[in-house]
């Protein structure tokens, strides 16, 4: 398994267990960057640390604050309006670079959908 793909389990395993996401803002808003490929992906996070660690490390992101959105709220909220504009869902970006896995929202949907029930009945 790649760094990405490792990221990506993380981001659903620790989001679902922690009942958040954390986003990052600065007073223009949410950052959504174009990838190499000409899309747009808003990077998201399953642990404030890990939000913490891109702020502190990547000169880019270095403005922005950590802001906590609960899980329920990301999936109700969050997913629908980035698949509505067509923005995917970057996980756990990490590195130097902040990069990462970027997923339709749909797709995020699914599988945090997927864990969660899973999880209940453990």
């Amino acid at each position: 398994m790649g760094i990405s793909a490792a990221q990506a389990t993380a981001f659903y395993e620790e989001a679902v267990r922690e009942g958040s996401v954390w986003a990052v803002r600065d007073g223009d808003g949410f950052p959504a960057p174009l990838s190499p490929e000409g899309r747009r992906a808003m990077p998201f996070w399953s642990l404030r640390s890990r939000a913490e660690k891109v702020i502190a490390t990547v000169p880019d992101y270095g403005a922005f604050v950590p802001v906590e959105l609960s899980l329920g709220v990301f999936l109700s909220r969050w997913l629908p309006g980035l698949e509505r504009d067509d923005i995917r869902v970057g996980v756990n970006w990490s590195g130097t670079a902040a990069t990462g896995y970027d997923l339709a929202a749909r797709e995020v949907a699914l599988n945090l959908a997927a864990l969660g029930r899973s999880s209940t009945r453990s």
